[in-house]
């Protein structure tokens, strides 16, 4: 495994026989390669079924591949060694009811190796880092699905792993908790660690993400950077905001042959503009500005992450 590398995963597979003589075969992994650097923030998405919290067992030693090879963090998946370089934060995380905050991390401390005192000074750190400082002498009982997230991260977080391998962590956090969740997430990268999540939030991903794989009947479909899979969708779509009186825009955009007029908030209005060369465009400039209408920005119309991701699935359903 490369010193660069976080994770290394090498045409791994994975079995399951069913049945009452295990007669049935259910092929979970077939052949997965994906390969994490130190510092990256890595997504792995999928429809339900794909094979990714079995991919994430097998990383962490819960269950053993049929075959291939995975390393975390330069040891073999699911070695001692290298489960303590890492912090889970799993899918529907569940914290005894009987805790409060502090004792909830208090408990799961104790359960990575960590002393007593040692907790006591990482945790009012963690709690104000995931925003809940003044909730840890409070029962969970009382905390929300959301708050109940950030504590698991903080529980993920409080031994200071080099890894952290998270499912499904903004699953029930408010728009403001997910904008701070992924300003943490960027602080801690700034740091040196690595990030590995599992979500179907696919809009958060392409805001957090360096690169991603989509996985699908347990193969690799993609991966890449987030431009490397959504492309422009065609050379010729440019989107242009413009701002101004909506009648002239409309008799505007009618001169100009455009496909398609989206409002936006506070008046404006935005164009898509079949161009084919860029004489179109600076015509459509002339003309918009010549009418006295504001441009307020002109960008390539490209995929959203979640386009691609559509995209590519159905490709691969597709009959070859």
């Amino acid at each position: 495994m490369s010193d660069s590398l976080a994770l290394d995963v090498q045409n791994l597979r994975k079995l399951y026989r069913d049945g009452l003589f295990g007669q049935r075969k259910i092929e979970a992994l077939r052949g997965v390669s994906l390969a994490v650097g130190k510092g990256e923030i890595f997504g792995l998405l999928g429809p339900n079924g794909a094979g990714k919290t079995t991919l994430i067992k097998v990383l962490l030693g819960i269950v053993r591949g049929t075959g291939g090879r995975a390393e975390l963090l330069g040891t073999p998946a699911g070695s001692l060694a290298g489960r303590q370089r890492v912090g889970y934060l799993p899918e529907n995380h569940r914290i005894p009811r009987h805790h409060t905050g502090n004792s909830a991390l208090m408990f799961f401390g104790s359960l990575s190796g960590l002393s007593r005192h040692e907790i006591d000074r990482r945790r009012p750190a963690l709690l104000a880092a995931v925003g809940l400082a003044e909730w840890g002498q409070t029962s969970v009982r009382k905390y929300s699905k959301g708050m109940l997230q950030r504590l698991g991260l903080a529980q993920a977080m409080l031994h200071d792993p080099e890894l952290l391998v998270l499912d499904e962590p903004t699953d029930g956090v408010d728009p403001v908790g997910r904008s701070e969740m992924r300003v943490l997430l960027q602080r801690l990268k700034s740091e040196g660690k690595t990030i590995f999540i599992n979500s179907h939030l696919l809009q958060e991903v392409e805001l957090v993400c360096d690169r991603v794989a989509i996985l699908n009947r347990g193969q690799v479909l993609r991966q890449g950077t987030i431009a490397d899979l959504t492309q422009h969708q065609s050379d010729s779509d440019v989107r242009i905001a413009v701002a101004g009186s909506e009648p002239v825009i409309r008799q505007v955009a009618a001169e100009l042959s455009v496909a398609e007029i989206k409002p936006l908030e506070g008046g404006r209005f935005e164009l898509l503009l079949r161009a084919t060369d860029q004489a179109t465009i600076d015509r459509a400039v002339d003309r918009l500005r010549a009418a006295s209408l504001s441009l307020i920005s002109m960008t390539r119309s490209r995929q959203t992450l979640e386009e691609a991701f559509l995209g590519i699935l159905q490709q691969a359903r597709s009959p070859q």
